[in-house]
């Protein structure tokens, strides 16, 4: 899948652009692997003013990115083009005024699988969350995880 299908949005001031992919790891990746790939990505992020959210569990990613539509974009773009990624599926693309994330550079969890099933593991997931700030702004990271726990496999 490449970013360029998919159509631009109407630009309003002040507006970002939300995008929540899922996809598939080509390789099954360690914790190890997992947060030096964030470590790699936050500062990246960062830099360009680009928030989200990262979900792992059993080779299923779910992200969502948002910031500057040229910048949500190119990340999108080189996600699109990493060999480590397979079945990219974009679920959500639209401007929004207001981030979700807006303090977390990449918030990041590797959700068990009974994390994924069982919904009371909404109290786990908020209180060991790597992401910043997740325990003081819970409400947007319990909607990811649904849709996490809906799509993974």
């Amino acid at each position: 899948m490449s970013a360029l299908t998919l159509e631009a949005e109407p630009h309003h001031e002040g507006a970002v652009l939300t995008l929540t992919y899922t996809s598939t790891a080509t390789d099954l990746f360690s914790v190890e692997e997992l947060v030096e790939l964030i470590e790699e990505i936050r500062p990246k992020n960062e830099q360009l003013g680009v928030t989200g959210l990262l979900l792992y569990s059993g080779g299923n990613v779910i992200q969502t990115l948002e910031g500057a539509e040229a910048d949500v974009m190119t990340i999108f773009d080189a996600i699109c083009a990493d060999d480590r990624h397979d079945r990219i599926e974009v679920l959500d693309r639209r401007t929004v005024v207001a981030r979700a994330f807006p303090t977390w550079s990449m918030g990041f969890r590797n959700v068990t699988a009974r994390e994924a099933i069982d919904t009371l593991g909404y109290a786990a997931f908020v209180k060991h969350s790597l992401g910043r700030d997740l325990d003081a702004h819970p409400e947007p990271a319990f909607e990811l995880l649904e849709r996490f726990r809906r799509t993974a496999v």
